[in-house]
């Protein structure tokens, strides 16, 4: 799990300074808050007009703005789903047996990262 976590936060690193950054402000609306282990604190936003999905995470590692997200709903359960290179990020809204609970997890060509557990803020 260290090697993860270290992969993981080179990867937020380099993604932070070198995304292009996805906007939100007053054109977009705040749908999901989260704070999850690790002191990550994600938000997804989604623009009013366009309907776009924004990714916006806080960290020790750095921070990391994406946009062009993507929703689907899992057995009663939404995932917004980001992708930034051979990186994507998950972020589950809940879960079956809690509403107010969730996940972040991240993917590196497919293959699991990292997986924390999250509650709403």
């Amino acid at each position: 799990m260290k090697t993860s976590a270290l992969l993981l936060a080179l990867s937020i690193s380099i993604f932070a300074n070198f995304s292009l950054r996805a906007s939100a402000d007053s054109t977009a609306g705040l749908i999901l808050s989260t704070k999850c282990q690790g002191r990550y604190n994600i938000n997804i936003w989604q623009n009013y007009n366009s309907g776009e999905l924004l990714y916006r995470a806080t960290s020790p590692n750095g921070n990391l703005s994406l946009g062009k997200g993507t929703k689907q709903a899992t057995e009663g359960v939404r995932v917004y789903k980001f992708r930034s290179g051979i990186y994507e990020y998950w972020v589950w809204d809940g879960t079956l047996d809690n509403a107010q609970s969730g996940t972040l997890e991240v993917y590196k060509n497919n293959r699991i990262l990292m997986k924390q557990a999250c509650r709403k803020s």
